[in-house]
């Protein structure tokens, strides 16, 4: 028979008091963890989608050597740039034809890794040489030359480089141009154009004050090689601040 003083363990409560505490803490800890993993899922997934991209037109000032440039968010390239600062280059990057940046609107151009013609990519640096790629074909490029030329696309004629040079296994591509130099592109073609990259050929122009504009493009574009050029020049001139 039980003692006056103890309970009798039939009207015992099947949960104590203490036992309740803790398990209404520990119920409350789980919701406060499926909302913080459900927050940060969603952070982050929103992040890895941009993956490293900004749709922000907040403009920087860029200064390179002589050049001052101002230029939105969204079209350069990478996160360390993005900054009032003075700099040795800056890397852009643009969709073609329209020459815009990355936005909601553009997002798939930037992620779509089967259609690199999509993309134009750009690096503007202070020019260490006096010539252009134009104005290096006679002096330079020219001895480079091996066999005849053969025909390219929309008028430009093609050269493959010995391969006892430095350029074995490229390509260069010239096409005339009205009152000016003409125009000159390297190339390392894919055997298989479903193969092209964004960085199939690449072209440097003269820019600015003392700018040289290196850009990169899918051999796929080379049928709008004059409107690429024409595009890029005019698109560097109008970021460019007196």
């Amino acid at each position: 028979m039980n003692s006056p003083d103890v309970p009798d363990p039939n009207f015992l409560p099947l949960l104590s008091s203490r036992f309740a505490y803790r398990i209404t803490t520990i119920v409350g800890l789980l919701a406060a963890l499926a909302v913080a993993i459900s927050f940060t899922g969603r952070w982050f997934g929103e992040n890895l989608a941009l993956a490293g991209h900004t749709s922000s037109l907040e403009t920087y000032d860029i200064f390179i050597g002589q050049d001052h440039l101002r230029l939105p968010a969204n079209v350069i390239r990478f996160e360390s740039q993005r900054m009032t600062r003075v700099a040795e280059r800056v890397d852009l990057y643009l969709t073609w034809p329209t020459l815009a940046g990355y936005s909601d609107e553009t997002r798939h151009l930037f992620n779509d890794f089967d259609h690199p013609e999509k993309l134009i990519f750009l690096q503007i640096a202070q020019s260490t040489m006096s010539r252009d790629m134009s104005g290096r074909l006679e002096p330079i490029y020219r001895h480079l030359f091996e066999g005849a030329p053969r025909s390219g696309p929309a008028g430009l004629a093609r050269y493959d480089a010995k391969a006892s040079s430095s350029y074995a296994g490229e390509v260069f591509f010239t096409g005339p141009r009205l009152a000016r130099s003409p125009y000159v592109v390297r190339c390392l073609l894919p055997e298989d154009l479903a193969a092209s990259s964004s960085a199939d050929c690449q072209r440097d122009i003269h820019a600015g004050k003392d700018l040289i504009v290196l850009y990169r493009f899918s051999s796929k574009l080379l049928p709008e090689w004059q409107a690429i050029d024409e595009s890029i020049e005019s698109f560097v001139r109008g970021r460019l601040v007196p």
